[in-house]
């Protein structure tokens, strides 16, 4: 660069020659690496990494369990909003007919109902080679359920844990979220509030090997509607709950589970949604940036497009303050279900049997 300044600077001089611009330029030319190169430079190509979703088939009224919705817009945003290296390939309704779908892929998310709709029932011998590989697995809201014993297990091994009936409980709840600061998934995301069917007290892996990623303290007074509720679950109120978890697996592969999403509308909520792109991401194994997955604002519009089907449609809002301050449930009594249902009585504390014994 000294030679160049000099070069630049005697072009200002009268005495300048022909023959000193000659040995200027040679000189140049001799110290100045950028000369001896091609001016084209060579830009490094990153492979991109396979995302696979996969939603699950319609439940529930219009504007909840939007599975199909939710993965278009989740896949929308890696693929042409977040700048991230990302291909993205989509199944919708269901496991998949033709599993080269999953050739090459870094991770499999799946959004979706669980326990015998769960699209990975009788397809866990796939799903656990692909784990074996090192494929990540995220599983979000009811696609975190599924049975105790050999499918539970495969959970655990899998994502780390998963929502257990009797167990586990799933009240509609406002939750003041809380991160692990630590953690890459929340990257860019301080915290935030959202009402959602927020489940709770997952059945872990013992020793537990996932840690706690989004966590939020159910009460009395946030709850505002029990569905599934048990002994377990009430015990719990006031304490420090797990909403989404990540492992690490011993494969080399990473599992989430996610509770959220049960209603639409909460994929308009900015930090809401980043904080799965980012799971998302980190799931796959790609560097969540450092101000985490950037995504474009979710319109009213967008969140009612490729809305499934219902008898009922209804139109979907944006998130707003009231849905966050709605008024405490009355609490219920433990349900869940298969529950054994108690014997009535007559109104003297003895069963229909024994009144119909008496009458006989």
């Amino acid at each position: 660069m000294k030679t160049l300044k000099c070069l630049l600077q005697s072009r200002l001089n009268p005495a300048f020659t022909a023959a000193g611009a000659a040995l200027a330029f040679a000189a140049f030319a001799i110290f100045s690496p950028s000369c001896s190169q091609s001016t084209t430079e060579t830009v490094e190509t990153v492979e991109p990494s396979k995302i696979v979703f996969i939603s699950g088939t319609p439940s529930h009224p219009s504007g909840q369990h939007e599975f199909r919705a939710g993965v278009i817009l989740l896949a929308r945003a890696l693929e042409e909003q977040s700048g991230l290296p990302v291909e993205i390939a989509v199944n919708h309704y269901g496991w998949p007919e033709d599993e080269s779908i999953f050739d090459d892929a870094k991770a499999v998310i799946i959004y979706s109902d669980g326990n015998d709709r769960h699209p990975v029932k009788e397809h866990e011998a796939k799903m656990d080679k692909l784990i074996d590989s090192g494929v990540g697995l995220m599983c979000m809201h009811y696609g975190v359920e599924v049975p105790a014993g050999e499918r539970g297990e495969y959970f655990k091994k899998w994502i780390g844990g998963h929502y257990e009936a009797k167990f586990s409980a799933n009240p509609h709840w406002t939750a003041e979220v809380e991160l692990d600061a630590n953690h890459p998934i929340s990257r860019g995301v301080p915290g935030f509030s959202a009402n959602d069917e927020w489940y709770y007290n997952m059945r872990f892996a013992s020793p537990k090997t996932a840690a706690d990623i989004l966590t939020g303290i159910p009460t009395r007074e946030n709850i505002n509607r029990y569905v599934h509720w048990n002994k377990d679950a009430e015990q719990l109120l006031g304490t420090k709950q797990t909403m989404m978890w990540a492992v690490e697996r011993p494969d080399g592969g990473r599992g989430i589970g996610f509770t959220g999403g049960h209603w639409h509308r909460n994929w308009a909520i900015d930090d809401f949604r980043k904080v799965v792109l980012n799971a998302i991401t980190w799931v796959a194994g790609i560097e969540v940036p450092e101000n985490g997955v950037e995504s474009d604002v979710i319109t009213e519009t967008q969140l009612n497009e490729n809305l499934d089907e219902k008898r009922e449609m209804v139109h979907v809002a944006l998130p707003s303050e009231a849905d966050l301050t709605q008024p405490a449930a009355k609490p219920v009594p433990y349900k869940w279900p298969g529950m054994p249902k108690p014997a009535p009585t007559n109104g003297k504390g003895k069963g229909n049997k024994g009144a119909k014994n008496k009458a006989g």
